[in-house]
């Protein structure tokens, strides 16, 4: 019954500490068996299978290529037991030219495109072998360097990590996402790191700004400029983290511009769909066409047809705003996250990359040499024992020839090992003979040279670093081409405004009283003459340019604004105005307004107060547009006055019939608000309706007024009316014995 009991006892645990546990373990097993790279040879683990996969079946760069499924069926079979779709996946990446800087595998069929990176071929369809550069990481497999540990199910070994003989951790880089981190490692040029190395070695204690000046930056398989700054370079080579910009390569050719380089990992359908998106929605009407010519020859081509009438904007102003609005310039962020010789992941600056893949270099030089050399010294101790036989041969054939078993004999009576002996044995009656004697004697002479040699390299850091550079050097002459990415100093990109976008014709805005609104092109339209819905009429129109916005404003001082883009034209009967606009509950549109962004206007109100804004203070972000003037109990917005000469004069005419002249100059500037008071205007007879600021207009000396009330027409100069010249605010003066005014009209003669 003890026993029993003893069985079921079930030990229990909290949830939560349960969970943090088993998340810890996935956590560590994806960083460190899944999507970061280790510093030796650059590669994450799958890649590594695959790589190794290959090199086992024999898929040298000299042989033929031999079908991908194949590959990927002895990876996942013997080494990596995941999907067999992403590990065909992590195949494709290493044999694509756009995604790799210096690809490890040679692809035969479809390995997808720059366009569209993921539709190459099914792995039964494509075929595939290890690149010339592939032999960077395994050229020194076979020579002691590596450690083999057991596969998943034990059966096999696998390398722990494969001898690369330069830093394939940044000459392809990595990016990955793993648990609560991730790596974004850029691929770099492989004269620019092998030399950098180089001077590492020399110079231990050298400073990160003279590395610098060897590796000018990332270097991406696509080509593209970087236009980053050599100043913020250096920060993310300092910390390890930032971002780059990259931007597209272009020319001017004929009135066109033709983009023959994009930012790494887009594609040209991508941009051609932002550009044509743009031109659909009328966002870029300088352009005429886009289209794409690229080919095998010229992988990236995209020709850009500019108009002809957009002669007042230069092709750089049109680039710097698609390289804001679209992906012909890009970030790429930068994080030298990766698993180091510790088998920690940690984020590393430039020199500590470089310095502790250069320890990673020296053990890998290290094994390769004692391999070497315990190499060596068996085949000299073989050697050894042979010649003593040829010394002795009468005596050992006599040992042969009367002993059943000669071996204990001839290894006590010559003082020999069992390895000597075994040899002995084996060895071929022809090879006894003074020729072959010879030949041992000088093999002997070259090993034991040979020994000497490896063995002061291995004592001696001179020597070993002589190796290591040698190394280095004679590697990167191989696989050695130009930089592709060039950094260049360019102006920032930016967005071109509205109004350069658009075409400067002359337009008409037309409002009906029902609130339907539309366009007509020109000034010489009669918005009387046009077409209404039953029961509607004309209500107002402004004149303008269709690159300018329309100001809306209503009874309650606020401003709305529209872009005469989306409007209409004038033939249909419109659209309702409150389908584009939220014009607030009770709110009476009161007047339109089109004008340069910096014309400055005067807003006033009926309680006398008033101000001068600029046209762009009454443009609104959004369809509730904004409040422009505060306006007091009762009071109402008078039409607006655009100030086109500063030197007129404000007549200011209150329902009282009280005129009031005074400078432009004194009414005051702002944004937004109530202003200041541009007539005296008594609170109570406001309050009461009995008087209010019922006219504002410019006046000057050119200037004839007219008059009409009800009884009689008034035609005056402005010399008639100079003595109601005065400062703003004041109560204004009554002109003779007019009376009750209906209406005031004032026209200004040219002059």
């Amino acid at each position: 019954m003890n026993k029993l009991k003893k069985k079921n006892i079930i030990e229990s645990i909290s949830l939560y500490k349960f969970a943090e546990h088993a998340y810890l373990n996935y956590s560590i097993y994806v960083i460190s068996d899944r999507a970061l790279p280790h510093i030796g040879d650059g590669l994450k683990p799958v890649q590594r299978r695959v790589i190794y996969a290959m090199s086992e079946l024999g898929l040298k760069y000299s042989c033929k290529f031999k079908k991908s499924a194949r590959t990927i069926g002895d990876v996942i079979g013997k080494y990596h037991p995941h999907g067999d779709a992403a590990c065909y996946e992590a195949m494709v990446l290493m044999a694509q030219p756009f995604s790799y800087r210096y690809p490890l595998i040679e692809g035969q069929g479809n390995w997808g495109s720059q366009d569209d990176p993921k539709s190459f071929a099914a792995m039964r369809y494509t075929e595939s072998r290890l690149s010339k550069y592939s032999d960077i990481l395994l050229n020194e497999i076979e020579k002691g360097t590596v450690e083999f540990i057991p596969n998943f199910d034990g059966t096999l070994l696998e390398p722990k990590i494969l001898p690369a003989c330069l830093p394939n951790i940044i000459l392809n880089g990595a990016s990955g996402i793993a648990v609560g981190m991730a790596t974004d490692i850029p691929p770099h040029n492989i004269k620019e790191v092998s030399h950098a190395i180089i001077k590492l070695i020399d110079y231990p204690k050298i400073k990160l700004s003279e590395l610098l000046n060897i590796i000018q930056g990332p270097d991406f398989p696509t080509g593209s400029e970087i236009i980053t700054s050599k100043e913020e370079i250096y920060k993310i080579y300092e910390k390890g983290r930032g971002s780059i910009k990259l931007r597209a390569v272009w020319e001017i050719e004929n009135n066109s511009v033709i983009i023959t380089a994009l930012p790494y990992q887009i594609s040209g359908i991508r941009i051609i769909e932002q550009i044509t998106t743009q031109m659909r929605n009328k966002k870029l009407p300088m352009i005429e066409e886009i289209r794409d010519e690229s080919d095998y020859e010229n992988p990236t081509r995209i020709i850009i047809i500019i108009r002809n009438n957009f002669h007042y904007l230069k092709i750089e102003q049109i680039m710097h705003h698609l390289f804001f609005t679209t992906d012909l310039e890009k970030s790429y962020r930068i994080n030298l996250n990766m698993i180091g010789l510790n088998n920690k992941p940690a984020v590393k600056n430039l020199i500590e990359i470089l310095s502790e893949w250069i320890l990673f270099r020296r053990k890998i030089v290290k094994k390769r040499l004692n391999f070497h050399l315990n190499k060596i010294s068996k085949r000299l101790h073989i050697i050894t024992g042979l010649l003593i036989v040829y010394s002795n041969l009468e005596k050992f054939i006599k040992i042969i020839r009367l002993n059943i078993d000669p071996k204990f004999i001839i290894k006590k009576k010559f003082n020999l090992t069992d390895l000597q002996v075994e040899t002995l044995l084996n060895f071929k009656l022809r090879s006894i003979s003074f020729i072959e004697e010879k030949k041992l004697i000088n093999e002997k002479k070259k090993l034991e040279t040979e020994h000497k040699n490896l063995e002061k390299i291995l004592f001696s850091e001179k020597k070993m670093n002589f190796l290591l550079k040698e190394e280095i050097l004679s590697a990167s002459n191989n696989y050695y081409n130009n930089r592709r990415s060039m950094l260049k100093k360019r102006k920032e990109a930016k967005l071109l405004n509205e109004s350069e976008l658009i075409l400067s014709e002359p337009i008409t805005i037309i409002l009906s009283k029902m609130g339907w609104i539309r366009c007509a092109k020109g000034h010489t339209i009669n918005p009387l003459n046009l077409n209404y819905k039953s029961g509607d009429s004309f209500f107002i129109s402004v004149k303008g340019k269709k690159n300018q916005m329309i100001v809306v404003l209503d009874s309650k001082g606020r401003s709305y604004s529209i872009d005469s883009i989306s409007l209409p034209a004038a033939r249909s009967q419109g659209e309702p105005l409150n389908g584009k606009l939220n014009i607030s509950q009770g709110s009476i549109i009161k007047s339109l307004l089109m004008e340069s962004n910096n014309k400055e206007i005067i807003l006033s109100a009926s309680s006398g107060y008033g101000f001068i804004c600029k046209f762009n203070d009454l443009i609104a972000c959004n369809r509730n547009g904004k409040l422009s003037i505060i306006l007091s109990d009762n009071s109402e917005i008078l039409p607006p006055l655009v100030i086109k000469n500063k030197n007129d004069k404000i007549l200011t005419v209150s329902f009282l019939n009280k005129f009031l002249i005074f400078s432009i100059d004194e009414i005051p500037k702002l944004s937004r608000g109530k202003g200041s008071r541009l007539i005296f205007i008594d609170n109570k007879d406001f309050l009461q309706n009995k008087d209010y600021l019922k006219w504002i207009f410019f006046i000057n000396k050119n200037s004839i007024i007219y008059i009409k009330t009800n009884n009689k027409k008034f035609k005056l100069k402005y010399k008639e009316f100079k003595n109601f010249y005065s400062v703003k605010g004041k109560k204004g003066f009554l002109y003779k014995n007019i009376k009750n005014i209906e209406d005031i009209f004032i026209k200004t003669i040219k002059t």
